[in-house]
């Protein structure tokens, strides 16, 4: 599988540029001698706008890497990245699911989630009426450029950057690479 070539190519089922600096960051962290290229797809997730449980999101990631993986006739894995939010305990938190599709074995599928950010009630009460985290955080900051979705994050922003998009995505990548960085444990 990844003994292949000196190139592992991923096909990421995304343009966000947090998104595929997060991929490309975990795969050199996970293969270091490997030269790592990524490429991003805009790829439907299959699910709704504003995921709001864990199902939901992994299935919208798997969704997002199987497409990506279509794009290209190269890739040696598909990347999916989904964030939600989710209620637990009358609080809402936001965390992002990445589904890693190996291209030699469809089936073989790394899973992960990052870390969970409490949002505030405002912002869970906006997402409780129907509205999208991304464009209400947008909307709130005056981001016309929608910037922050490219950069920060609702994470950065609500964390003073402590914890930003790229990190949220880069800890659930090294989390859904387990699988292939040790598949004598997951066979």
């Amino acid at each position: 599988m990844i003994e292949r070539n000196s190139t592992i190519q991923i096909a990421v089922g995304s343009t966000n540029r947090a998104k595929n600096l997060a991929v490309e960051t975990a795969f050199r962290r996970a293969f270091s001698e490997k030269d790592i290229q990524t490429h991003g797809f805009e790829v439907a997730s299959g699910i709704a706008e504003q995921p709001t449980t864990d199902e939901e999101s992994i299935q919208g990631a798997i969704n997002r890497a199987r497409a990506a993986l279509a794009q290209l006739a190269t890739a040696d894995f598909g990347v999916g990245l989904e964030g939600n939010t989710v209620t637990i305990a009358d609080r809402m938190f936001l965390h992002g699911w990445v589904a890693i599709v190996d291209q030699s074995d469809p089936d073989n599928i790394g899973i992960g989630h990052s870390s969970g950010l409490e949002l505030p009630e405002h912002i869970k009460t906006g997402v409780d009426n129907g509205r999208e985290l991304g464009p209400l955080l947008q909307e709130m900051l005056d981001d016309t450029e929608n910037t922050v979705r490219h950069t920060l994050g609702t994470n950065g922003v609500l964390s003073n950057g402590l914890y930003t998009r790229e990190q949220e995505f880069i800890d659930a990548t090294v989390v859904a690479l387990a699988k292939f960085v040790k598949p004598d444990l997951y066979n």
